[in-house]
């Protein structure tokens, strides 16, 4: 037996116990969190590669691991995501008066060596919020030579202060899935039938924070999870900013009649498939953040909403195009991807918080392009 199939074997125990515990019924958001954080196990936490420009059977590409990786995120694909995102951080560390920088979920720590790259002294120290403790020490590895002020965490500190960046964090974080089922709303989760893991309803009083029109059978998620990380985040920042970027609509668009399948999704090998229930443990399992939930989350709870646009705007707005004058052909096709609508431009998002009380400035990625009065 090999190593990943004792790893799915022993989560999958781990999980049929814990729907036994839970009376035979365990809720999405619940199974999502076992098979992504499970320590040790789960898809976060244990020590597949995950990251990385290529799937199983290729090469590193300009010194970056590809072979065997499941996906790749912007900083991976170009060093130019994080030099350019480099320039906003910079601006926000000024206009707020701080001079440090907290990542969360920084991966192969890519997008942390870029940003300290850039900005060397304007950043004091570095902290990267990352439950997976293999996936600290590729982060050491990588940083190595910023260790002077790099450091981990995690679970966040009673007060913070400073740039808070999230690189498709929000998409990982465990939802609800609701399914609308003739006309009557039940919760999704998992139960067991004959050793399998399978989908069964519960009705509930769960609702999508829009009615959608309609009475055909619909599924999608709500996202408490990642609203209350931004209300968290509110209460904890006490001067500084936040800015996440992932894919994902705004409210209107999410709970769109149309899209009666939900958003929940796994990768691997660089491949999409929707079977959340299988191979629990080695691939990821991901749903489109509702951007207007994440907005009212944040102001509920004192942020200011900096702005809102795609990643592509964003990018353009902050310089991308800077400095890619002399890069080579294959340089600037990788950095085309990060803001082509048909690649990352348009399904990614970028949306901006300010913390309470923080004096007003207009960040330098929504100069042209803002999108706020959409959410």
């Amino acid at each position: 037996m090999t190593n990943s199939s004792i790893l799915t074997t022993t989560l999958q125990a781990l999980i049929a116990k814990a729907i036994g515990e839970a009376g035979g019924w365990l809720g999405f958001d619940a199974f999502m969190a076992l098979a992504l954080y499970q320590p040790g196990l789960g898809y976060y936490a244990n020590d597949s590669l995950k990251f990385g420009r290529m799937p199983s059977g290729t090469h590193a590409i300009d010194g970056v691991q590809g072979g065997g990786s499941d996906f790749v995120t912007a900083p991976e694909l170009s060093p130019h995501f994080g030099r350019t995102l480099a320039r906003q951080v910079a601006q926000a560390l000024q206009a707020s008066g701080t001079d440090e920088v907290w990542e969360f979920g920084a991966g192969s720590g890519a997008l942390a060596q870029q940003v300290l790259d850039a900005l060397g002294s304007q950043i004091a120290r570095y902290t990267i919020v990352d439950l997976s403790s293999a996936l600290r020490e590729r982060q050491r590895e990588r940083l190595a030579a910023h260790a002077g002020k790099v450091a981990w965490a995690s679970e966040l500190p009673a007060q913070m202060r400073g740039v808070v960046l999230g690189n498709e964090v929000l998409d990982a974080m465990p939802v609800k899935l609701l399914a609308r089922l003739g006309g009557v709303w039940h919760e999704r989760g998992v139960a067991l039938h004959e050793g399998r893991f399978t989908y069964a309803d519960c009705p509930t009083d769960l609702r999508p924070p829009l009615e959608v029109a309609g009475n055909h059978d619909y599924v999608t998620e709500i996202h408490a999870q990642a609203e209350g990380f931004i209300r968290t985040l509110a209460d904890r920042l006490q001067a500084g900013a936040v800015f996440l970027l992932d894919y994902g609509f705004p409210e209107h668009e999410y709970y769109h009649p149309q899209r009666s399948m939900g958003t929940v999704m796994c990768h691997r090998a660089h491949r999409s498939d929707g079977d959340a229930l299988a191979d629990v443990g080695e691939k990821d399992i991901t749903a489109h953040v509702n951007f207007t939930g994440i907005a009212l989350a944040g102001q509920e709870a004192g942020l200011e909403v900096l702005g809102y646009t795609s990643q592509g705007r964003f990018l353009l707005n902050c310089g991308l195009l800077d400095g890619l004058e002399n890069a080579s052909l294959a340089e600037r096709a990788m950095a085309q991807k990060l803001v082509n609508e048909h690649e990352m431009g348009e399904l990614f998002k970028v949306i901006a918080f300010a913390a309470k009380g923080s004096l007003a400035w207009e960040p330098l990625g929504f100069s042209a392009g803002d999108r706020t009065h959409t959410l």
